[in-house]
């Protein structure tokens, strides 16, 4: 079975003509003066070149508040710089820094509570909406974006997540020029411009997606109860008092810590010579100064010792999420999680969908997930199902529960893994096919597995697991001490004597 895959692997990445190489050939590695690593594929075919970079940050990097500041610094990234985005930042500057002096007083005044002078409150914050309306005067908005467009980007975003944040575009190959300036700048001289304004943005992007979605109040739960100690459990998006108070001074100090050349990963793959990128880069990105080593994630997730629980209730169809504790991408069992995953919830003809959608039809959707909410640090096997009425959510975990059962006794059959390696290797392909896809996984895997190679070794650990191997970690991990539930359920109608006593309050009885 590994030779089949690497096969495959090497059929995709190259040429024919290039013989039996593999991916392990291709990849050229090269770290600048100043440690910034970086990774790079040559592709001929088409001219054009995919980019990424990757930084070893996000919400796991996070403490209580300060949650959400990563990713409102991934929107940051994109208001330009001290040349990008301005039209006079000599005179931008001055505002901006009255702005934040403005806002620590604010700040201190707000954290007095019911002492607060609010004749003093109003005029702060008078003087603060007049200085960003000042500010705003040096602002050309999306210049950025504008630059990219005009000059044939695509696929221009970013992406934050619990363990790595990614920036990612594609350029025609005579742009790699105009790619390295940019982002060069963009890493050595970000200004956080509109800050406040963006803050508002993000707050409203949780609205949206959190705190009127269903499933994301779930989610959130789910995270919150089955993480006690680890910032796993805090949301990525922060909590909303958090992100309410986080400055730009604070972001600015985030961004210095952890984002710094060498905690940052570049992928490049598409139509250009290595050896002539390499002194572009160094020049450009090898003269941005070092930073100290960021700070490491030093709390360890103990041991859940029973149970947990949690309903969120809302006007919706009811939904089921199930988590257990497990280790993280390192660990020997990673690899068997995986093959779990993909004998569960790959395909059509995966154990969830045909036995809770096809058979008993109880279910609407059902779902697995190896490594929730991360991989870096120990996380979650997820389990996700919404049931078909009139059946229940109980009657759901019941099946799952089944499932599971059915691994820890009897294991996978001989055929499905094989069919499992095949699919899970089929997915790997697809992924790494596209320029895009391939640099994605290069920085990913960087980033968070800390060696690239992970794409390779991962793949051979999952084709040497057995159905004993299935059996035993089943068996280990998929006990009710160790598991957090969370459901959905649909929201209480008020009782109508408690409905009577808050007319009487409205009306004042």
């Amino acid at each position: 079975m590994k030779k089949l895959l690497v096969s495959l692997v090497s059929l995709f990445l190259i040429p024919i003509s290039a013989g039996a190489q593999t991916l392990a050939d291709r990849v050229i590695e090269h770290t600048l003066s100043n440690g910034l690593k970086v990774l790079m594929v040559e592709r001929h075919q088409v001219p054009t070149i995919s980019f990424r970079i990757a930084y070893k940050v996000g919400g796991a990097n996070e403490v209580n508040g300060i949650t959400g500041i990563a990713h409102l610094y991934e929107h940051m990234a994109f208001k330009g710089t001290t040349t990008i985005g301005t039209t006079n930042y000599a005179e931008e500057k001055k505002l901006l820094d009255q702005i934040e002096v403005v806002n620590e007083l604010l700040i201190q005044e707000k954290r007095k509570g019911m002492a607060a002078d609010q004749a003093r409150l109003s005029e702060l914050a008078t003087q603060f909406e007049a200085l960003q309306k000042e500010a705003r005067q040096y602002v050309i908005p999306n210049e950025l974006a504008e630059i990219y467009d005009r000059n044939g980007s695509v696929g221009f975003n970013a992406s934050t997540g619990k363990d790595v944040t990614n920036y990612i575009v594609s350029f025609p190959a005579n742009r790699l020029p105009l790619w390295i300036a940019v982002e060069s700048e963009r890493m050595a001289r970000p200004v956080m411009r509109e800050f406040y304004k963006e803050r508002n943005v993000v707050l409203e992007e949780r609205r949206r997606s959190v705190e009127t979605s269903p499933g994301g109040k779930l989610y959130e739960a789910f995270l919150a109860t089955a993480f006690a100690a680890h910032p796993y459990g805090n949301p990525t998006l922060g909590w909303p008092s958090d992100v309410d108070n986080l400055s730009a001074t604070e972001t600015s100090r985030f961004f210095k810590t952890y984002y710094g050349p060498s905690n940052t990963i570049i992928a490049l793959v598409g139509d250009f010579k290595a050896d002539k990128v390499i002194p572009m880069l160094e020049a450009a990105f090898g003269s941005i100064p070092t930073a100290p080593p960021p700070p490491r994630v030093v709390t360890v997730e103990p041991p859940q010792r029973g149970e947990r629980r949690v309903e969120v209730e809302e006007e919706a169809n009811p939904q089921l999420l199930l988590g257990y504790h497990k280790p993280n991408l390192h660990h020997a069992d990673d690899a068997v999680f995986d093959v779990i995953n993909a004998l569960l919830s790959m395909g059509r003809t995966s154990r969830l969908y045909k036995s809770l959608v096809v058979e008993q039809k109880i279910a609407v959707s059902a779902s697995a997930g190896s490594s929730t909410p991360g991989a870096r640090y120990t996380n979650l096997f997820t389990l996700s199902a919404t049931p078909r009425a009139p059946h229940t959510t109980e009657e759901l975990e019941t099946a799952l529960y089944a499932e599971l059962e059915k691994l820890k006794e009897g294991g996978p059959t001989q055929k499905e893994l094989d069919k499992v390696v095949t699919n899970i290797d089929a997915s790997k392909i697809r992924a790494l096919r596209s320029n895009g896809g391939l640099a994605g996984q290069l920085a990913y895997f960087e980033a968070v597995a800390d060696d690239w190679k992970y794409i390779m070794r991962n793949r051979d650990a999952i084709a040497r697991v057995t159905a004993e191997d299935v059996k035993r970690v089943a068996k280990a991990y998929f006990v009710k001490k160790n598991r957090t539930v969370a459901t959905l359920v649909k929201q209480q109608a008020a009782h109508p004597d408690t409905k009577n006593m808050t007319d009487a309050k409205e009306d004042g009885r």
